[in-house]
């Protein structure tokens, strides 16, 4: 994976441990189940993406997440992203 995609991960991950942490009361560093398959799924898609450079999903032409995972990265980012604006 390029540089930039390493860092989208790293930002999705820390986006979805957040997110896990204040609603399924996991610790930082270990995810619940459906949390853990998220991230997997997310860090698939981000693989395989055939954009360089890779845009937002929400700009993106190709809707690569299958709707029920779409739905939940769509909350994960709205909650998350809230949080760190609100605590920084």
């Amino acid at each position: 994976m390029t540089q930039e995609k390493d860092k989208h991960l790293e930002v999705l991950k820390r986006f979805i441990e957040t997110y896990c942490s204040a609603n399924h009361g996991s610790n930082d560093n270990n995810l619940c189940a459906e949390c853990s398959d998220l991230f997997e799924y997310s860090r698939t898609r981000l693989e395989k993406c055939p954009y360089d450079p890779k845009p937002k999903c929400k700009d993106c032409q190709t809707h690569c997440y299958k709707p029920e995972y779409r739905k939940k990265i769509k909350e994960v980012m709205r909650f998350s992203g809230m949080h760190f604006v609100k605590r920084g």
